[in-house]
C-alpha cells in the first residue's frame, strides 16, 4: 500500500464482547483494510479499533461499522465515566505514509455526508477538518455531554452540524468526524479510591486549565478496579512528551498524599514517542513492542504479501509444544468448517439468506481461532504479576473473564451453525445429506468441547460479579446443546 492512513473509531461499548467482535468484522471485512488493534474497557464503557489502509478502503470500513454501531448501540441506556456523544463518539483520520493532512480532512468530509445523508446522524467536524473555530477541540462539541449539545443545536445558528439533521439521532445521538496528527491516548493510575482527588489533579494538567500544552486530561473512577485514574490525551507528543505528563501528575498526586500505581497506554503509540529506558521509566504495565504503532503496520502489510497459513501449519501449530494454539482454537477451527459445510448446503439449494449467516458464522468463527490464543496468552500474563502487586487480582480476574467470554463465544455460535444445519438437512437433496450430517454432527461437537473451556475458567473465577453477569448465558448456552444432541 502506496498511500496509508490510520482510522480509530471510538464506541460508546465497552462490556459486550458481541458487539466489539461485530464491529471488528464490520471492518476487517473491508478488501484493503488491515486491523492494528482494538481495545475495551468497562469502566469507560468505551472500546477503540485502530486499522490502516488506502483511503477508500478506510472509508468504505468506517462507514460500515458506524452503520453497524448505529444498529447495535442505543446511547439511551449507555453508562460509563468516558465524555461521548454518539454510539460511534469519534472517528479521527490520521495521515500515515504518501498522504497528507488535506487528503485526511477530505475523508473526513466524504464519510461525514455519507453518515449525514444515509443514517441520519448529525456530524460535526472537529480538529484539522473543522470549519468553525470553535468546533476544532473535540471537548467543545462534548461540553455538556448529549444535552448540551442538542440545547445549542436547537439554539444556537453556530451548533448547524455540517452534515446531517439538525437534532440528535434517538438512540445514535451525534459524531465528531475529523483529521489530525497521531494521538496518544496516556492514561495514570492513582492509589485511591477519591476521584475528586483524580479530577483536580487533571485540571492541573491539562493545557485549558493551565497546565501542560497539547495535553488534555480528564479523572475518573475505575470502579471495577478500585481505583481512580488521569485519563489523558497527548494531542502532539513532540511538544509535551509522555514522560512529563507521567511525572507531573506524579507531582501532582504526592502534593495530595496519594501514589501512583501505574500507567497504561490505550491503543497504539508511534515508535519515537516511547524507547525503551522509557517503558521502565514511565511504570508500564505489560507493555510489548505490538504497541507500537510503526511495528503493527509492518506486521499488517507483511501478512498482506504472505500466503495464509495452510491446514498443515495449523496442524503443526497445534502438535507444537507449546500451550497455544489449542482446545479452544481447534474448537473454533471445527466450528467454522461445519459452517462451511453449510454454506455449501445452502448455495447448492439456492439459499442465499442462510448462505450469507453461514458465512459469517464461519468467518467469526475462524477470527476465534486466533482470538482464544491471544486471551490465553492475555491470562498467563496476568498469572505472571508478582503477587504481592495490587493490580494483580483484578488483572486476573480480567483475564479470566476474556478466557471464558471467547469459548462461550465459540458455543453460542457454533450451536448457530447447528441449528442452521439442522434445518438446510431437512430439505436438502440426498446427495448432500451425509455432508449436512457431518457438519451438524462436528458442530454440535464444537461447542461441547468450548463448553468445557467456558466451566474450567469460570471455575477458578474468584469475582462473583463476573461470574454472575456470565452465567445465564452459559446456562442458556448448555440448555441449546442439549437440544442439539438431540437431533443429532
Amino acid at each position: 500500500m502506496d498511500r496509508l492512513v490510520e482510522c480509530v473509531p471510538n464506541f460508546s461499548e465497552g462490556r459486550d464482547q458481541g458487539t466489539l467482535h461485530a464491529l471488528i468484522d464490520a471492518v476487517t471485512s473491508t478488501t484493503g483494510v488491515a486491523l492494528l488493534d482494538h481495545s475495551m474497557d468497562a469502566d469507560h464503557h468505551r472500546s477503540v479499533l485502530t486499522f490502516c489502509g488506502d483511503p477508500d478502503a478506510i472509508i468504505e470500513a468506517a462507514f460500515r461499522a458506524v452503520r453497524l454501531a448505529t444498529d447495535l448501540i442505543d446511547l439511551r441506556t449507555h453508562v460509563g465515566v468516558h465524555p461521548r456523544i454518539g454510539a460511534t463518539d469519534v472517528v479521527p483520520f490520521v495521515p500515515i505514509r504518501g498522504t497528507t493532512m488535506q487528503d485526511c480532512v477530505q475523508l473526513a468530509k466524504r464519510l461525514g455526508e455519507r453518515v449525514g445523508r444515509d443514517l441520519g446522524i448529525p456530524v460535526f467536524l472537529y480538529e484539522r477538518a473543522a470549519g468553525r473555530a470553535d468546533h476544532t477541540p473535540l471537548e467543545a462539541i462534548r461540553r455538556g455531554g448529549l444535552d448540551g449539545l442538542a440545547f445549542r443545536m436547537e439554539s444556537d445558528p453556530g451548533w448547524i452540524p455540517d452534515f446531517g439533521p439538525p437534532r440528535l439521532h434517538q438512540s445514535a445521538g451525534a459524531i465528531a468526524i475529523g483529521a489530525r496528527p497521531p494521538l496518544i491516548a496516556y492514561n495514570v493510575n492513582l492509589c485511591s479510591t477519591e476521584v475528586d482527588q483524580a479530577r483536580s489533579i487533571a485540571r492541573a494538567v491539562r493545557h485549558s486549565n493551565g497546565g501542560l500544552p497539547s495535553v488534555k486530561a480528564i479523572g475518573v473512577e475505575l470502579s471495577s478496579r478500585g481505583m481512580v485514574q488521569v485519563a489523558t490525551n497527548l494531542t502532539d507528543y513532540l511538544v509535551t512528551p509522555i514522560p512529563t505528563v507521567f511525572q507531573m501528575v506524579k507531582a501532582e498526586a504526592a502534593k495530595r498524599g496519594i501514589e501512583v500505581a501505574g500507567s497504561e497506554l490505550v491503543g497504539l503509540v508511534p515508535q519515537a514517542a516511547l524507547g525503551h529506558a522509557a517503558t521502565a521509566f514511565l511504570q508500564l504495565d505489560r507493555f510489548d513492542s505490538n504497541q507500537l504503532l510503526e511495528t503493527r503496520i509492518a506486521e499488517a502489510m507483511l501478512s498482506k504479501k504472505e500466503p495464509a497459513h495452510t491446514l498443515s501449519d495449523f496442524l503443526a501449530m497445534v502438535a507444537d509444544a507449546k500451550p497455544t494454539p489449542a482446545g479452544g482454537s481447534v474448537a473454533a477451527f471445527v466450528g467454522a468448517l461445519a459452517a462451511s459445510l453449510g454454506v455449501m448446503g445452502a448455495r447448492l439449494d439456492r439459499q442465499s439468506d442462510r448462505e450469507q449467516r453461514l458465512l459469517e458464522l464461519s468467518q467469526q468463527l475462524h477470527r476465534l481461532v486466533q482470538a482464544d490464543t491471544e486471551v490465553y496468552t492475555e491470562l498467563m500474563d496476568a498469572y505472571k504479576i508478582p503477587k504481592q502487586h495490587p493490580d494483580r487480582p483484578d488483572a486476573v480476574s480480567t483475564a479470566l473473564q476474556r478466557a471464558t467470554e471467547v469459548p462461550l463465544e465459540i458455543v453460542e455460535r457454533s450451536c448457530e451453525v447447528a441449528r442452521f444445519l439442522h434445518t438446510l438437512r431437512e430439505r436438502s437433496k440426498p446427495t448432500i445429506q451425509s455432508d449436512l450430517t457431518v457438519g451438524l454432527t462436528i458442530a454440535i461437537a464444537a461447542a461441547q468441547a468450548g463448553l468445557i473451556t467456558v466451566r474450567t475458567n469460570i471455575n477458578i473465577q474468584r469475582n462473583q460479579q463476573l461470574i454472575e453477569s456470565i452465567q445465564l448465558r452459559i446456562a442458556k448456552a448448555t440448555e441449546s446443546l442439549e437440544e442439539l444432541k438431540v437431533l443429532c
